[in-house]
């Protein structure tokens, strides 16, 4: 398992693909700035398993179906938020194409995140942590042994991170967004 820093570098590289299929440049830099702190959401399961008995680390809450629960009610609400955000500073920020679908995008983001989180934790969780099932209850046990990365390796939790970073930084400059000279041109 990576530490922290690791899981939202993991989550910074699932939601790099964003910067290609929003249609805006500033829409993108909104939904992986608010979206990438979803990539600790799996690990919800270490406070809770204090409070609910049968609840433990990289249990029921580290699976595909877990993630899909998390995007099905967090979601929507994390789409409000994106295209309420771009209401109230900018709309060019999320503009309206993308508030008709704010939904969906809020959807993806949570999802998104969360399976990263479950992967970064497969690729180095099996040496001392407990196993990840990540296609639980379709598939009881591990599906692949990835044990790639030393437990809370350091560099590999700094290497992600920094990788995430220097990906979306990268996509920033690289897309050029024909949506926002349009929008631009629209508005004057």
């Amino acid at each position: 398992m990576v530490d922290v820093l690791g899981h939202l570098g993991m989550a910074l590289l699932w939601l790099a693909p964003v910067w290609y299929f929003v249609d805006h440049r500033r829409t993108a830099a909104l939904v992986v700035a608010g979206g990438f702190w979803f990539g600790m959401l799996p690990d919800i399961d270490l406070p809770l398993s204090v409070w609910v008995p049968g609840i433990h680390h990289h249990g029921v809450l580290h699976t595909v179906l877990a993630a899909t629960a998390f995007a099905v009610l967090l979601g929507p609400l994390v789409g409000l938020v994106f295209a309420r955000i771009g209401e109230r500073t900018d709309p060019t920020w999320f503009y309206a194409a993308a508030q008709e679908r704010a939904t969906g995008i809020g959807v993806i983001t949570v999802f998104v995140t969360g399976v990263a989180h479950v992967f970064a934790d497969m690729l180095s969780a099996p040496d001392v942590s407990t196993r990840i099932e990540p296609l639980w209850p379709v598939v009881k046990g591990p599906v692949v042994m990835m044990d790639v990365l030393w437990y809370q390796s350091w560099w590999a939790t700094w290497g992600l991170f920094v990788l995430g970073v220097t990906v979306n930084v990268a996509a920033w400059y690289l897309t050029d967004g024909p949506a926002e000279s349009a929008v631009g041109a629209a508005t004057e």
